[in-house]
């Protein structure tokens, strides 16, 4: 028998294969299993599934729970894995869009810390409902924080007022 004889559906995945497929499931139970039961209810998953996860937590022998993962990666296999990650791909994004939500809030504390009032002026164009007034104030705060060296407590407020106005 050659190469040329051997048809593909005689070819299977290789055992070393099929051992990273169920370890990847298992690493994707894992990821649901740290879920909280709010974040697990988008995902499309089935009543075996969703009742392995809730025995996962009750387990707390070490062999018992490695033996429960295969168990979690076994039925893992029945679901709707496209689905499945088409929800972890939707939370990944949002996480994404929150970071830099984030990033760019933190960029506005900074420059009105740096900048004084031109960036106030810019912040106040963008964001008109913001409190001037407190706005102001705590720049004060933070500049003199920073200029002693104390701990960054009003650059916080600041940012928690920024935040708030931008409604995140």
């Amino acid at each position: 028998m050659t190469q040329d004889d051997v048809s593909p559906a005689d070819e299977r995945p290789s055992k070393s294969q099929l051992k990273r497929e169920m370890h990847a499931l298992q690493a994707l139970g894992e990821r649901l299993i740290a879920m909280s039961d709010a974040e697990r209810a988008r995902f499309p998953l089935s009543d075996d599934l969703l009742a392995a996860i809730e025995e996962t937590g009750r387990i707390r022998a070490r062999e018992a729970r490695r033996r429960h993962m295969q168990y979690v990666g076994k039925l893992m296999r029945r679901e709707d894995l496209a689905g499945i990650q088409a929800v972890f791909d939707e939370i990944d994004q949002e996480q994404l869009r929150r970071d830099h939500a984030f990033h760019r809030l933190e960029k506005w504390r900074d420059r009105l810390v740096d900048e004084g009032d031109d960036a106030v002026e810019a912040f106040v164009a963008e964001f008109p409902d913001v409190d001037r007034q407190a706005l102001r104030q705590l720049i004060r705060n933070a500049r003199r924080e920073r200029d002693q060296g104390k701990p960054p407590t009003n650059a916080r407020r600041l940012f928690r007022l920024i935040r708030d106005t931008a409604g995140l």
